[in-house]
């Protein structure tokens, strides 16, 4: 017989153990459902409010318009949606400094919708036990009776949630019409079918497993994470040794923490991990196992609080809620809370100094320079003109020579444009040199256009300056 030793398989990849967390009740999760209703409320509701006879929130691809409530967006405003990055950014990074992942646990929408799909299936296939017994259970007419609706509620809701997607970009009375004549577009259909699939298909199967993998979040986490940062954590000094006992029981003489052991914060927790041995990447700070942990503690008649939200210094230190606070509000938090600040001071008043017209000035390329029949000098230009406000605006155009070697210039006959509410249009326009004026040596020489909204009503008068080049050919 050889004596070398029996080689051992190694698997690096093993197969899902499927999660059925425990349901559970208590401050944080009444919390929690607070944020699932609000955010579903403004999803779901959102589209169907009206503002100026039209959608309130609509991104129209087509027309290439975005509309915010009283704000029309065009493409040229790209600042805004950098902006609304940034603000998204440094509140991330605001909150996580202070609070840990309390996004992920109360708003991110994978556990909104996780939440929501779970409350579905606690209601057909019961309790935590029962879901896993049902698991391992032969195929039977109740199985695929409670399944099978499981799915069906599953499938409504998620169809739902892409239609009230695909409603954003398209105006959602007009897309509900359509589906109900059976004559939605293949984008439309496509779209709707899309985002009920990754809905149903993230909620349902995936759960935490997007939380774990594919949510890059989880991973930086720690970059923005220290030790006084707010956490989900347990108290070990207090909790251990951990172990069963009774009520009356003294802890000193069987020499016991007031963890008693029961793992009901392992068993309430959405991503499967025990608090106990510390901070981990998978935790997205929901607080079930506090709740938990809590009701156990009230049982058998010990403080609360031996799994809480807490700073690691905190723990450790025995620190007050004040000097907790007094680390928590360290320089990078104020770092972070000052560039939100200066940004959105910045939007702000952007937004309330934009001027009420857009345009942009093209110069014809199939016409640079040529002499008309009077024997003038002219360039031809195309101006995009673009009425930013709900209400039909009357403009004048007018040009400037920037240059003092170039004589005063003449606008060819355009006179007043008057423009729809949020209408956009081209004009093809002329500047020419004065027929009895010497053409300066040839070159691009500096113009200047002006389009001055005139005054009627609310609005005011606003002039808003564009540059641009005259040129004179060899």
């Amino acid at each position: 017989m050889s004596n070398q030793p029996e080689e051992a398989v190694v698997r690096l990849y093993r197969k899902r153990q499927r999660i059925h967390p425990r349901e559970i009740s208590g401050r944080f999760q009444s919390w929690r459902w607070v944020f699932v209703f609000l955010t579903q409320a403004v999803f779901y509701g959102l589209p169907w409010l009206e503002w100026n006879a039209r959608q309130a929130v609509l991104f129209d691809l087509e027309a290439r318009r975005f509309f915010l409530f009283g704000l029309v967006l065009y493409p040229q405003d790209l600042f805004y949606l950098t902006a609304l990055l940034l603000l998204s950014a440094y509140s991330l990074f605001l909150f996580t400094a202070v609070a840990g992942r309390l996004w992920c646990g109360y708003a991110c929408p994978q556990t909104v919708y996780t939440s929501i799909f779970l409350w579905v299936e606690q209601r057909f296939e019961g309790s935590k036990a029962q879901r896993e017994r049902f698991d391992h259970a032969p195929w039977s007419g109740e199985k695929l009776r409670r399944r099978g609706g499981k799915h069906l509620v599953w499938v409504a809701l998620a169809l739902v949630t892409g239609f009230t997607f695909v409603g954003y970009f398209t105006p959602i009375k007009t897309l509900w019409v359509e589906t109900l004549q059976g004559q939605l577009g293949p984008w439309q259909s496509f779209w709707i079918l899309f985002y009920a699939f990754a809905t149903w298909g993230n909620a349902g199967f995936m759960r935490e497993q997007v939380c774990k993998y594919m949510c890059p979040y989880a991973r930086f986490q720690s970059a923005m994470f220290d030790r006084d940062t707010l956490i989900i954590g347990y108290d070990v000094e207090r909790g251990e040794p951990r172990g069963a006992r009774g009520r009356k029981d003294d802890l000193k003489a069987k020499q016991l923490g007031h963890c008693i052991d029961c793992g009901l914060c392992v068993q309430v927790c959405p991503v499967g991990i025990d608090i106990r041995k510390g901070l981990q990447y998978e935790c997205i700070g929901c607080a079930a196992c506090v709740d938990a942990c809590d009701q156990v503690m009230a049982k058998m008649q010990y403080p609360l609080g031996l799994i809480r939200y807490d700073t690691e210094n905190g723990i450790e230190q025995h620190l007050s809620r004040g000097q907790e606070w007094l680390r928590v509000l360290r320089p990078r938090v104020w770092v972070y809370a000052a560039g939100l600040v200066l940004i959105t001071g910045v939007v702000g008043y952007s937004l309330w100094a934009r001027p009420p017209m857009r345009y942009d000035v093209v110069r014809d390329r199939g016409a640079l320079a040529r002499f008309n029949e009077q024997g003038q000098l002219e360039n031809v230009y195309r101006i995009q003109l673009m009425n930013v406000v709900e209400r039909p605006q009357r403009y004048r155009i007018r040009v400037q020579t920037a240059s003092t070697e170039l004589p005063a210039l003449e606008l060819g006959a355009v006179g007043e444009v008057e423009l729809g509410a949020v209408e956009a249009r081209w004009l093809p326009v002329t500047v020419q040199l004065p027929a009895n004026s010497v053409p300066p040596a040839p070159g691009a020489y500096a113009i200047e256009f002006t389009v001055e909204r005139l005054a009627h009503a609310q609005d005011d008068t606003r002039v808003v300056p564009e540059k641009s080049t005259f040129v004179v050919p060899r």
